[in-house]
């Protein structure tokens, strides 16, 4: 018989070699596969014992396939009431495809015509089609003008083997696919470490073959190595296979081959070993720690702090060892600390025989173990690129060999041992002096100017901080070009005391080697926490991309609670900050931006200074609301903050409730803004006070068809602000585009000034990016005055007091484009827009929906 073992891209070797350890024969290795031939047995022993195929198959038959008349012919010429078992449900997938045969469902289907329409007519009967779950899985493969029709042995794929509980367990989180935790295992020869016999000397030092997960993240590699050592086939706790359908199966041989895998699993419960398990990140290795629980392999692991020192401890004498990591989901503020670890590990004397091998993405760890990989192997977990890479041992005995089996040896053996002997261990890159005497190590030796620049920075800022009564600051903004990240300290408040890092990194140039500006990122993250104090599991790192276009305040990413974060917003423990003598609740975890724009400090404080003149205000993309605060803690009335985000605005209710602000006095409205203001230009509701800080960009699905652009829209939002000034009012309105220009000759015509007051918005700790936002007061002149201050002409301002005077001299409208219609059309006010010339009456403002 002829099968094959299907794998993963990058799979092959390793699972050529597998299917040869397991005898079987004529193996050849493909592209995303592994052939073997051999009778019933082989293919059984595949399915049982192979860690890394995905499914095997059995050929059942090749031919020729130019069209879909010769397709079903040939499939119609298999026996198959031979093979398929009576009653049993069938489905074929097709992959491929020929000249004439480009629809692979059309194939699929044509291909199970024939074989029903077979099965009629030779017992009667046709076979029922059952897609989801069918009792024969059968692949048929076009390419060019030749077809092939396998039959799947597996039924589900063979990585579908992680216990049921450790499954529960690890529900939410990353935990390793088991073939993919074969693959790295196979790397460092644990198999071969766990058959390993003891001698009379590892007896007598207590020396045992030893593995060391330095990175054990949500335990994928543990529970593999685990089954490895317990001598457990893959598939032995399998219920159902897919040649349960087959008529060739044969049941009696398969009991057997179960049986002598029980057997060989009774004899395995003499093996001893040792299994070490750390991470850097707590999160990870309680994950780690719950699933290996569950999975009721808890006798064979030891969890211990991440230190090396700590792990050599727990690792004791080795009899042969092995050092494994999966760094693909490390956070990157604890990415240097755990390459920092591998290296130390890699470099102890106890653990020189271990080669090591790591699932990584960046392809740094190279720098921290100070050289590169004696391979890598490309690979795809969760369809997102990866690396295996390989490192030899460092034991002095494999220079030796390596010498005495050369062409020469006889001449070298001599040498090589001496210079063996002398071979010292690698070293990190660069070890910095930090003051604290604790060196540290760094993947970068230029990264000692990016220290000393911090250790002053940091120095300047305290001094300045403490004199101006500041908690929350910007100590670090890409001073040097080449380290290009923004390093913001917060303090908290009494209630949730503590300190926090965000460490955000600008896009480097395309220019710039990626590998180079992520070690140099790596050595920010371990750096930055030694010189400011901070915890590391209070460091959080962040992206930014340096141009315009993207959210203002987008989601981070995976952080934990990202998901659900308005139905706990207001009751989430979270940290808290004072600024002006407020207290915010801030999130370091979920999003971009944290919740409160420390560059706006100054001007949240110019708010509070004009809202003491103020009777009502008006905030406008409020985002969590820190201007209301303070305009409330300046004196308003009366607040309205709007914003599209529900998250946003009950985060805003907590900020004003935290800091006292309660009653019906404080309105809190959901909806797109420029649909919000062109409802309340219909209305009697003016104020005299209105902040608006627009997103650079967004596209939001809330928004409908429509988009927004800062630069774009501005006019639009800045002419509808004024008509909501009260007599005497102003606003004030501040963006972060970095290249902002607004369109004052436009604005004029619709009566609407602007004064800059950016230089006099950017607080100290900013000083060094002049642009980090533009703000200006925003006013409402008669037409003819606004015009004449941007310097119309007398002609011009004459023209258009003339058109608004008589609209039939105006020109022609220009369609409004999609991006300015409004996304659903709807006021959040109670009841409809009223007609024109009947305006309603004011505080008729709806509540922010609480079920949607």
């Amino acid at each position: 018989m002829e099968f094959y073992a299907s794998c993963p891209e990058g799979f092959e070797s390793a699972l050529a070699d597998e299917l040869k350890w397991l005898g079987l024969s004529h193996v050849r290795r493909l592209k995303g596969r592994a052939t073997f031939e051999g009778e019933l047995e082989e293919g059984y022993r595949a399915c049982l014992w192979s860690c890394l195929a995905s499914r095997v198959f059995v050929v059942l038959g090749r031919f020729e396939a130019q069209d879909a008349d010769e397709l079903y012919d040939a499939v119609y010429d298999i026996a198959w009431e031979n093979i398929v078992r009576c009653g049993a449900t069938i489905a074929i997938t097709a992959r491929g495809v020929t000249e004439q045969l480009r629809n692979t469902r059309f194939s699929a289907l044509r291909a199970k015509d024939a074989l029903c329409d077979r099965l009629a007519e030779t017992t009667g009967r046709r076979a029922d089609v059952d897609a989801a779950d069918p009792d024969v899985h059968l692949l048929l493969s076009l390419r060019q003008r030749r077809a092939s029709i396998s039959l799947d042995l597996s039924g589900d794929p063979l990585f579908k083997r992680l216990p049921p509980a450790a499954t529960r367990a690890g529900e939410g989180a990353h935990v390793l696919r088991p073939d993919y935790a074969a693959l790295v295992l196979a790397q460092v020869g644990w198999t071969a470490l766990c058959e390993r016999e003891l001698t009379a000397d590892d007896y007598e030092n207590e020396a045992l073959p030893t593995l060391v997960d330095a990175s054990c993240a949500g335990g994928g590699l543990l529970l593999e190595a685990v089954n490895i050592l317990t001598d457990r086939a893959p598939g032995a706790a399998r219920e159902h296979w897919g040649f349960e359908g087959w008529q060739l199966h044969d049941a009696a041989l398969w009991e057997q081959l179960r049986a002598e895998a029980r057997e060989r699993e009774a004899a395995a419960r003499e093996r001893q070993v040792r299994i070490v398990a750390v991470d850097i990140d707590p999160a990870a290795r309680k994950t780690a720690e719950r699933m290996v629980k569950c999975a009721g392999y808890k006798r064979f692991v030891e969890f211990c702090a991440a230190k090396s020192a700590t792990v050599l401890d727990h690792a004791g004498a080795v009899a042969g060892a092995a050092v494994v990591a999966d760094t693909t989901e490390t956070p990157l503020s604890l990415m240097h600390d755990a390459m920092t670890l591998v290296g130390e590990l890699r470099r102890a004397p106890e653990l020189a025989s271990a080669p090591v091998a790591a699932l990584t993405r960046d392809g740094l760890l190279a720098r921290a173990l100070h050289a590169e990989p004696a391979r890598s192997i490309a690979v795809m977990p969760n369809n997102e690129e990866a690396t295996i890479e390989v490192w030899p041992s460092l034991d002095h005995a494999a220079a030796t060999f390596e010498a005495a089996t050369s062409a020469d040896a006889e001449e070298q053996t001599a040498d090589a041992q001496d210079e063996a002997a002398n071979i010292p261990m690698p070293e990190p890159a660069a070890m910095l002096d930090l003051g604290d005497g604790k060196p540290l190590p760094v993947l970068i030796p230029e990264s000692e100017q990016f220290a000393n620049r911090l250790r002053k920075n940091a120095r300047l800022r305290r001094k300045w901080a403490k004199r101006e009564g500041v908690s929350c600051y910007r100590v670090y903004d890409a001073d040097l070009p080449d380290y290009s990240a923004a390093i913001d300290l917060y303090e908290g408040c009494p209630q949730t005391p503590g300190r926090w890092l965000v460490i955000a990194e600008y896009a480097a140039p395309k220019t710039i080697d990626p590998a180079l500006a992520q070690a140099r990122m790596l050595d920010i993250l371990a750096i930055a926490p030694r010189i400011l104090d901070v915890p590391a599991e209070h460091v959080h790192a962040k992206a930014r991309m340096r141009s315009r276009g993207g959210s203002q305040y987008g989601k981070q990413g995976a952080g934990k609670g990202a998901s659900g974060e308005r139905a706990n917003i207001a009751r989430r423990r979270l940290p808290l900050i004072e600024e002006g003598g407020l207290t915010f609740a801030v999130n370091f975890d979920d999003y971009l931006d944290v919740g409160i724009f420390l560059d706006h400090r100054v001007t949240r404080n110019l708010v509070r200074e004009h809202a003491k003149h103020a009777r009502r205000f008006l905030n406008l993309f409020a985002y969590t609301g820190t201007a209301t605060c303070y305009a409330a803690d300046g004196g308003v009335e009366e607040t309205v903050t709007v914003d599209l985000s529900n998250t946003y605005l009950d985060w805003a209710e907590r900020n004003m409730r935290q800091n006292g602000f309660v009653g019906p006095q404080h309105h809190f409205v959901r909806d797109d803004v420029l649909a919000w203001i062109r409802d309340q230009r219909q209305t009697r509701n003016r104020w005299d006070l209105i902040f608006v800080d627009p997103p650079t960009f967004s596209n939001s699905s809330k928004m409908g068809r429509r988009t927004w652009d800062v630069q774009r829209d501005h006019i639009e939002l800045l002419a509808g602000v004024s008509r909501l000034l009260a007599q005497g009012g102003h606003a004030i309105f501040s963006c972060n585009l970095r290249g902002f220009r607004p369109e004052t000759r436009k604005l004029a015509r619709a009566g609407v000034v602007l004064e800059d007051i950016t230089a006099q918005t950017i607080p100290e700790d900013f000083a060094r990016n002049q642009k980090v936002h533009h703000c200006y007061i925003v006013r409402r002149l008669p037409i003819e005055d606004a015009m004449a201050e941007v310097g119309f002409s007398a002609e011009e301002i004459a023209e258009r007091v003339e058109e608004l005077r008589n609209p039939e001299a105006r020109k022609p409208r220009v369609t409004v484009p999609a991006h300015a219609q409004a996304g659903n059309g709807k006021s959040n006010f109670a009841g409809k827009p009223s007609p024109a010339g009947k305006p309603k009456k004011k505080k008729f403002y709806a509540s922010k929906p609480k079920g949607k």
